[in-house]
């Protein structure tokens, strides 16, 4: 069997290095940043899979995509998958 994703829009920021502040309040809490100091470090966000104590954690790069999925849920996405997967809308 074949299978096509649903078309889905989605939020999306991109995490540039000086802009952890719009990161951090976008995942609403489920984001922190570790690191010496602003774009230097990486940003670590707490996924569904954490909630439900399996404790999974993902970082994110200077250049990734954090996106909030259609649960709400908030993950990275590398900016070649982002791009080759998304299109931009206006809304």
């Amino acid at each position: 069997m074949r299978y096509r994703k649903k078309p889905v829009i989605i939020e999306a920021l991109l995490w540039k290095g000086d802009n952890l502040d719009d990161i951090i309040d976008f995942c609403a809490g489920q984001a922190t940043y570790e690191g010496m100091a602003s774009g230097t470090g990486k940003i670590v966000i707490e996924t569904l899979e954490s909630d439900k104590k399996i404790g999974t954690r993902h970082a994110a790069s200077i250049g990734d995509y954090i996106i909030r999925g259609i649960k709400g849920e908030f993950y990275p996405c590398k900016p070649d998958i982002f791009e080759a997967t998304y299109e931009r809308v206006e809304v």
